[in-house]
């Protein structure tokens, strides 16, 4: 039996189950006995940082149009619960702000920037620092450029390269911007993989996990944590296979 912990990170929160970065789908990971989850940022047309995955609102509110053309209090009108269903009716699109403080000493949060404004990184960071969580925060995207913004100004909060397929030059790449994880789709994450990023001191962590076998190939290649929209038959599993969890 092994004592390894994995990081078990709802994705977007417990959103198999509720909409996906509501405060709703946050709630639901927290008492399924997660300790992270993750969400994606973007901005508004007056700077405010708001927790939605998509550029535009068409796909998970009432609204139609880019996030970035909407002022925080037009965005705010939204239904963000009834595209999922009944019971979530007029669940809001929540701030970073708004969750950094509902859920401080609760939950790790795994932000990923989304917005393409060099703005984002420098808001986002902003916040972190307001709320004084920068030990509670680990900023990721698949964007280069993002993250090396977020080093320039908070060089103190961990950072991770979400990616395709991890080759040599993504790994050079993380280790001269002194990023602390490289993120791998999991249907590419193996054994081998993960030894090499532990080799280069980096913390291995997969997303796209969309089945239960993706997320064992995930536990069993020994990959340091993942994301997934169903965080408690992760669990399930860990406690099964007298795996640790964090």
């Amino acid at each position: 039996m092994t004592t390894r912990a994995l990081t078990v990170i709802a994705h977007r929160g417990a959103s198999s189950y509720a909409p996906e970065n509501t405060l709703a789908a946050f709630d639901l990971a927290l008492q399924m006995g997660v300790h992270h989850i993750e969400l994606d940022l973007h901005s508004t047309r007056d700077g405010h940082i708001v927790v939605l995955h998509d550029e535009t609102v068409d796909r998970t509110t009432d609204g139609s149009g880019p996030v970035s053309s909407f002022t925080l209090a037009a965005l705010r009108q939204l239904d963000a619960g009834s595209w999922f269903g009944a019971p979530f009716a007029g669940q809001r699109i929540p701030t970073f702000d708004e969750v950094l403080e509902r859920y401080r000493g609760r939950l790790h949060v795994h932000a990923e920037i989304k917005g393409r404004s060099p703005s984002v990184s420098h808001l986002t960071a902003d916040r972190i620092h307001a709320r004084g969580m920068k030990e509670q925060v680990t900023i990721t995207s698949f964007e280069s450029v993002r993250l090396e913004e977020i080093r320039a100004c908070a060089p103190e909060l961990p950072t991770g390269w979400l990616v395709e397929e991890v080759t040599d030059a993504t790994i050079a790449r993380a280790r001269a911007l002194g990023l602390a994880q490289i993120c791998p789709r999991a249907d590419t994450v193996t054994q081998e993989l993960v030894r090499r990023l532990h080799a280069e001191g980096l913390v291995a962590r997969a997303w796209g996990v969309a089945s239960e076998e993706l997320m064992q190939q995930v536990v069993e290649a020994g990959a340091d944590g993942m994301t997934v929209n169903f965080p408690d038959r992760l669990i399930a599993y860990l406690q099964e296979h007298g795996y640790g969890w964090e």
